[in-house]
Formats: C-alpha cells, structure tokens, sequence
C-alpha cells in the first residue's frame, strides 16, 4: 500500500536518525528535488528515484556519523536512478552551504532583488514547500519564512509582467483562425491558457511547480469564479473576466474594469490587459524595479527545464536584473 514519501521520511527520522543524534541540536526536513517535497508524489512515483531520505541540518555537521540499515519500511535506503549510482540520500550538513548549493544564494541572509527575480519558483518552493519534521534551532523555520513570498514590490512588478505576457497575445488566437490558421490560434490560446493558471497563482501568493505538477497546484486554488473549468474548456473570454476580476478583490490597485473589448475594432473580443500592466505599475515605487524592461522573474521568460534546474547557469542570468 502507498504511503506518502512525507510521511515514510517522517517515520524514517524519527525510528532511525533521530536516536542516533543523540540530543544534538538539529533541524530535520524533506527538502529539495523530487514530487515528494510537494506532496504531489502517489504510487507511480516510486519506480524512479524515491524513497526514505532526510536533510539534517546542524552546525559542524561534518562529524556526524550515522548507522543506516539496507531496508526501511520495505523500502532501500540506498538507492540510485538514472545515472546516479546508489547511495543512502540522508544529507548532512550546515544550512547556509546547503542554501548555496540548491538555490545559488545563502537565504539565511536578506536576499537583493536580482536574488529573487533569477531563482526559479520551484527552486523557492523546494525549500518552503517541503515538511519540517524539527527544528531546534530555529534556523531552517527562520530562511522558510523569509522565503515564502516575494517582497511586496518585486511581487507587483511581476504582477505587471505576467499580465503583459497576455497583452501581448490575447488578440492572436482570433486573428490566426482568422485566416485559418486553427492549429496557429490553438497553441496560443494553450500559452494564454497556461499564462492564465501562473497568474492565478502569482495573485494567490503561490509559487508555481515546474509544469508537470503546474495544473496540480493551479487545481488546489479556490475557483469559485469557475476559472478553472473555464480554462479546461479554453473559453477564454469567461477566463479572462473571471481572472480579471481577482485583482479588484485583492484591492492592490486602483479599480480596474473586468470586461472584454474589441480589439481595435477586429472581432476579436480581448481584456485589453496592458490596463492591467498599468495600474500593477502605477504601485510599483522602487526605482531599481522601474527601471528594469517588463520582462518578469526568470520563470516568466525562461521555459528551459536545462535553465531552470541548474543554478550554475540560470545565476548567470542575473545580468538580466542588473547585476
């Protein structure tokens, strides 16, 4: 019977690696890669690299030495995937290198604002998403709380950036079947059904998973507007008034008008949503984000899953921000 990784970790710590602690100051989580971290792993997920594993933070980790069995609740503790050889996968170390390690940047330190705008979304949530199972200490909870959300201006300005991603195309879907082009208007109305969802989720303060787990947690939203049904259905003209009617509800901007329009007269039935750029912009008073092109956080303009899992390359990006 399948049990989730959370909870076979959480077994696993405390049954075989607490004990060994003996009383030592630590913290001890399920961070990091894996569908497991999110909870969205179910039995298919463990054909293929899972099973019982733990981060175990505590300072001057290097000495700590643990005695691992084979098995764990019918399960390997050392197992490889790919081309990872087998190995247990209980990570013992300090917290500020293990941040450096898997984000780019020591969170247990203020973050700038190229720092948030270049790491990706499922880099923050592997580290805010995962379970905590101690902490005593106080550390791990501390960079987690940091980590939850993006600041309030870097979170309007990407606001504004998603919302130009669908300005920007929003009146292609009608042009391209137009001229009968069908194939054409289907793929970008699936970009604006896709940019949608992220937006929806970047109004809920949620940092969206990379795009297998994208519609997973787009679904755990509350849609009591239908936004999701309506997405599911690519009816996009209800999508768009149902979506724009979330930021009045927020109350971060001046009112905005959730209707659709023509689109300079076409047929075309469109939001008009650089309305909405706009007014996101109108509240967004740093002069370092002002001064940056509407591009967004890397995840709003990077679909590279070879740029986004890696940080050696997606840190060298932050030129981009100004860095």
């Amino acid at each position: 019977m399948f049990r989730p990784g959370r909870e076979l970790s959480r077994a696993f710590y405390r049954e075989v690696v607490r004990p060994q602690l003996h009383g030592r100051p630590h913290a001890a989580a399920l961070l990091g890669w894996g569908s497991d971290v999110l909870g969205f792993d179910t039995e298919r997920s463990t054909d293929h690299g899972w099973g019982p594993r733990l981060l175990i933070v505590s300072e001057g980790a290097a000495d700590l030495r643990l005695e691992l069995p084979e098995e764990f609740a019918g399960w390997p503790v050392r197992y490889g995937w790919d081309d990872v050889a087998p190995q247990h996968h209980v990570t013992i170390t300090d917290l500020p290198p293990w941040l450096v390690e898997h984000m780019g940047v020591d969170a247990t330190r203020d973050l700038r604002i190229e720092d948030w705008l270049a790491t990706p979304q499922q880099k923050l949530l592997e580290v805010v998403g995962g379970a905590v199972y101690a902490d005593e200490v106080g550390e791990l909870t501390r960079v987690r709380e940091r980590l939850t959300w993006y600041p309030d201006q870097v979170w309007r300005w990407m606001l504004a950036c998603q919302w130009r991603r669908i300005a920007q195309e929003e009146a292609f879907v009608q042009r391209a079947a137009e001229v009968g082009d069908d194939l054409g208007s289907a793929v970008t109305a699936a970009r604006i059904v896709r940019d949608l969802m992220r937006l929806a989720l970047l109004m809920a303060r949620r940092y969206a998973p990379y795009g297998k787990w994208l519609g997973s947690a787009f679904g755990a939203l509350d849609h009591g507007d239908g936004l999701d049904r309506q997405l599911r259905a690519t009816a996009l003209g209800d999508a768009y008034v149902a979506v724009a009617r979330r930021p009045n509800a927020l109350g971060i901007t001046e009112p905005v008008e959730p209707t659709l329009r023509s689109y300079h007269g076409r047929p075309a039935e469109v939001l008009d949503a650089e309305r909405f750029v706009q007014a996101c912009l109108a509240t967004v008073t740093d002069p370092a984000l002002r001064a940056l092109p509407l591009i967004g956080g890397i995840d709003q303009w990077v679909d590279s899953a070879d740029v986004l899992s890696d940080l050696q390359v997606y840190r060298r990006l932050m030129t981009n921000f100004g860095h």
